[in-house]
């Protein structure tokens, strides 16, 4: 598994070894060991699946809040999508940065998302599914969104997104009161 390190401290790129054949492959999406072995210490509690129909459906940007907040291991299962996260941890070097990259079922990468980052992305084929390991349960009292649009991200859309009516009417990054505080290294 190769870690890569992004602009946002924490924010890791995997990308797993894949093993193929004339039958496909195999990968491993994640292995204790290896990723302890590289200073990444994550008890990962449930897996998450989400299929999205349309092209341009955008869910986000999301948190989960202390003191139930998550840790997000992101790849794609099928389709393609650009994911996007933004650092709202106060005090960080990096607060209200983005970062967002393509992940696909062909590219197998994924995305390691520490707590304190807010997460969304958009659907770039139809039927694309995304799915995602959490450090914590889903907790309703501590379910956040932030509007997608008010952070700088390059979302790339040709056209409006299809959004829930919670992202749609969610907090500007402007007005947010992040519960979120940065711890260095």
């Amino acid at each position: 598994m190769d870690v890569r390190d992004t602009p946002l401290p924490g924010l890791k790129v995997l990308a797993p070894v894949r093993h193929g054949d004339s039958r496909g492959f195999f990968s491993e999406s994640w292995n204790r060991q290896r990723m302890e072995d590289a200073g990444l210490h994550y008890d990962f509690v449930q897996d998450n699946l989400s299929l999205s129909d349309a092209v341009g459906t955008l869910r986000g940007l999301h948190y989960q809040a202390p003191d139930r907040a998550q840790a997000k291991l992101v790849r794609c299962g099928r389709g393609r999508l650009f994911d996007a996260v933004v650092d709202v941890r106060r005090g960080s070097p990096t607060y209200g940065q983005s970062y967002g990259l393509e992940l696909s079922f062909e590219n197998g990468l994924q995305l390691l998302v520490p707590e304190g980052f807010l997460h969304g992305f958009v659907t770039c084929e139809p039927n694309t599914e995304i799915v995602y390991k959490v450090t914590d349960y889903y907790s309703r009292p501590h379910d956040g969104a932030v509007l997608w649009s008010s952070c700088g991200i390059d979302w790339p859309l040709d056209r409006e997104p299809q959004l829930s009516e919670k992202d749609a009417h969610a907090t500007p990054l402007a007005d947010f009161v992040s519960p979120f505080t940065w711890s260095a290294p």
